[in-house]
């Protein structure tokens, strides 16, 4: 709006022509030097207009000294914020450029709906405004395929904000990308203002959803190495088909289809199509609206080997034949450009762990189409020698900072090293309190200097754990467990389970600190009662209260050694006159009766050469645990224990895991081995058999009397099963191996020395096979067994189905 009175006009007509050109060029009113901003469509309506008389008089000259500053039209704001947002002060000169630059000033505050500014022939400022509304609430109407709380996370308008146009259309493009990324492209949002008192608006979304739009076909044309179905495998868009309830790819994305084209030239160019490329991708929309077709034009080329490849280097400090030792890639082999990245990899890899973080690989291409070969060469450029300037942690909101620098294998101050940088994310993705680790490296504050960036994805670190198991001859567990990997955000271990069942009852309280006195030292303690319900398989009730000490040390970046002590109660019940001359119980059980202290020490040695703690696809690891009781105590044992398993991946889908592991108990001082202390396979631990469900036995009563050793072997074998990546869903073959027995003499042997006809200890091999299924379900981790027995002794007990799950919080 342009103001002007009379002094205003004679003001003008006293202004050469060339200056009135450019005031009135520049929107600005002469005799006010005011400007207006623009105006919300539906703002509440602005405050009266001043009077003819209240008009600011517009200035006399071009420049004018201010004497003060009066601000009019404000409800809500206060003064002094206006005026903390001018530019201008009492004293100030002030010119129509001036005056230009205070308006803008202020409507970029965004406060304000409209501003002017004059100045009277006394000096004084009027800063005239009209206000923003604030946002009463914010309202959507028409959504149901998308929540409002989803909705409300895309918005920048909240209650109690400012409501500007702006704003509004920003948050409008939102929601309508939003509608887009599910598949419904028609949707359109409209935006409405409910205008209240006090300069208050009700914000409101008209939504109009429209049809999800699917995918109702995918065509190529110009492939003739591959079918379209193979194609259609790599693509992520996929056919909208009635069965893809759990799937939100069926639907038509123009993102997601530039992806797509990414994927099909990486799926080309790896299997030796060098010169590959996507004509168009074109998408129709069906005259119903409601799916798109897809046409994919593919231009193939002809199939490339490697030829030629090279390294060149700008010196001698990185010796180039050295480097070309190190390459995946040889003249004849089939061009593959993941070989190029894995090659790009290799040398960066080589040149850091030499000190020389920041080189520079750029792999330059020679293709012979008369041959059908590509010459690659890559030129290194190596940089100087650096040093860790810093590292700097980002995105641990709950995992304090020393829990994640404890973990690094560099220090400030040290040399770079590629190789300690690399070991360093693995030891933060062994940790399990990140869904992803990023390691990068960047410029420091001087050429010499890097600093080094650990961004973490935290993920869930608490874990409610529910599990269940049945067998053949009705046994069934669950077990409810609350665990806590990350306490307080400060690493610490926190595991408290409750179990129940027909075979058993626990309580078990854990706490472990990792860094025990600011060391690399993990220390802790455990609290725990017990009771096994054995009646089903052993005709006794094993009760079990104790505690104990545990600290671990590691000698090396693959080795742990863990020492403990433990002292329990344990106690044996059988059934009243069990063992009497009438009730039929054996001495290798009657003997057991009572109640023992058990005051025992031992250690663990475990060493893990992984090369990835998560999901291993080559290397091993190894345990060794023995145990000595008889530190005090009634008991005296030696145990022994001992585990190895390595993994080997054929290929990222296929991988092949090995374990075997043995165990023998001896006592010492003329005792013999209690039950309890003795080996009991089955379940978990032997795929196929119940809990007991292996090893010597009572005929008689059909107890289960464990072993004084065992030995078993397992394989398995992780194959694709078809599905697709984002169900979480993975398939596993397996075979378990293995015996369990060598009681004591005393037990096996009648007392002329015979052999016993009652307890049978057989070391036989006991051999099972099935499928395992390993589901990463919304709910949590969830497993399925299913079980084949292969061979076994009349006398075992056998499974053929054993689930769990678990829900993360």
């Amino acid at each position: 709006m342009i103001r002007q009175d009379a002094s205003a006009l004679r003001f003008a007509r006293g202004l050469s022509p060339s200056l009135l050109a450019l005031v009135v060029a520049a929107g600005l009113s002469a005799p006010a030097l005011a400007q207006t901003a623009p105006t919300p469509d539906a703002a509440p309506p602005a405050a009266e207009a001043v009077p003819a008389q209240q008009t600011p008089p517009a200035v006399e000259d071009e420049r004018m000294v201010v004497n003060r500053i009066l601000v009019r039209g404000n409800q809500r704001i206060d003064q002094t914020t206006v005026l903390s947002y001018l530019p201008i002060q009492p004293g100030d000169t002030v010119t129509p450029a001036v005056l230009d630059v205070a308006v803008r000033t202020l409507t970029r505050t965004q406060l304000f709906a409209d501003v002017q500014l004059g100045v009277q022939p006394n000096g004084d400022l009027i800063v005239e405004i009209v206000e923003n509304p604030i946002i009463n609430q914010v309202v959507f109407e028409g959504n149901g395929a998308i929540s409002e709380t989803k909705l409300r996370e895309e918005v920048t308008l909240s209650p109690r904000g400012i409501y500007t146009r702006a704003r509004v259309q920003d948050d409008v493009g939102k929601i309508v990308e939003l509608y887009r990324l599910s598949g419904r492209i028609s949707a359109t949002v409209t935006p409405k203002l409910v205008q209240l008192d006090q300069n208050r608006v009700d914000v409101i979304f008209e939504i109009e959803e429209g049809p999800e739009t699917g995918v109702r076909a995918i065509t190529f044309l110009g492939n003739t190495a591959f079918s379209d179905g193979d194609l259609q495998e790599v693509m992520v868009t996929k056919r909208s088909q009635w069965w893809q309830i759990f799937g939100s790819n069926d639907n038509y994305d123009p993102n997601r289809l530039d992806y797509d084209r990414e994927q099909l030239r990486k799926f080309y160019t790896n299997r030796g199509y060098y010169d590959f490329r996507v004509l168009s991708a074109i998408a129709e929309l069906a005259p119903d609206n409601g799916a798109f077709g897809i046409t994919i034009t593919l231009d193939e080329g002809d199939r490339y080997n490697f030829g030629t490849v090279d390294v060149v280097t700008e010196n001698d400090r990185l010796n180039p034949d050295f480097l070309k030792m190190l390459l995946p890639i040889r003249t004849g082999q089939l061009y593959e450009s993941d070989k190029i990245e894995s090659a790009v990899d290799a040398l960066t890899f080589a040149a850091g762990s030499a000190g020389y973080a920041f080189v520079e690989i750029e792999p330059t291409y020679q293709a012979n189409p008369e041959t059908d070969t590509v010459d690659v060469t890559f030129n290194v450029r190596e940089g100087q020698r650096v040093y860790v300037d810093r590292i700097n942690v980002i995105g641990n909101t709950r995992t304090l900072d020393n829990v994640v620098r404890r973990e690094m294998m560099l220090t400030e101050g040290d040399a770079f090293n590629r190789t300690l940088l690399e070991r360093s994310r693995n030891n933060l993705r062994g940790l399990g309190f990140f869904k992803d680790v990023t390691v990068e490296e960047a410029r420091g504050s001087a050429p010499d200097r890097s600093v080094v960036n650990v961004t973490v994805e935290e993920q869930p670190t608490g874990e409610l754990s529910v599990g269940a198991g049945f067998s053949s001859v009705d046994s069934f567990v669950v077990n409810l467990g609350v665990t806590e990997r990350n306490f307080r955000g400060r690493g610490q271990n926190v595991v408290a389970r409750i179990e129940w069942g027909s075979l058993r009852q626990q309580i078990d309280f854990r706490f472990t600190e990792p860094k025990f006195l600011g060391r690399d030292l993990r220390a802790g303690f455990d609290a725990f009662h017990s009771r096994y319900d054995l009646s089903e398989y052993s005709s006794y009730d094993y009760r079990s209260t104790g505690g104990g000490v545990r600290v671990s040390y590691p000698l090396n970046a693959y080795t742990l050694l863990s020492a403990r002590y433990f002292l329990k109660a344990d106690e044996i019940i059988v059934p009243n006159n069990f063992c009497s001359s009438t009730g039929g119980g054996s001495n290798a059980l009657c003997d057991q009766v009572g109640s023992f202290l058990n005051s025992s020490a031992g250690y663990t040695l475990y060493v893990d050469r992984r090369n990835d703690p998560i999901r291993p696809t080559r290397g091993w690891t190894g345990r060794l645990i023995q145990d000595f009781a008889g530190i005090g105590g009634d008991v005296n044992y030696v145990k022994t224990e001992a585990e190895i398993s390595a993994f080997w991946g054929i290929s990222p889908e296929w991988v092949v895991s090995t374990s075997a592991s043995t165990g023998y108990v001896s006592g010492w001082g003329g005792d013999p081995i209690r039950i309890n202390d003795r080996f009991f396979k089955g379940g978990n631990s032997f795929r196929g058999f119940e809990t007991a469900g292996i090893g010597p036995r009572d005929l008689l009563t059909t107890d289960a009397l464990g072993g004084n050793f065992y030995v078993i072997g397992t394989m398995e074998l992780t194959v694709p099963n078809g599905l697709p990546e984002e169900y979480g869903i993975r398939t596993s073959l397996f075979t378990d191996v293995g015996t369990v027995g060598l009681l004591d003499d005393r037990y096996t042997l009648n007392p002329d020395g015979t052999a016993s006809t009652r307890i049978v200890d057989e070391l036989d091999l006991r051999a099972s096979a099935g499928v395992s299924i390993h589901w990463r379900s919304p709910m949590g981790p969830i497993r399925f067994d299913l079980s084949k027995i292969l061979g076994s002794e009349d006398y075992d007990k056998t499974e053929t189905f054993r689930f769990s799950t678990s829900t993360q919080f």
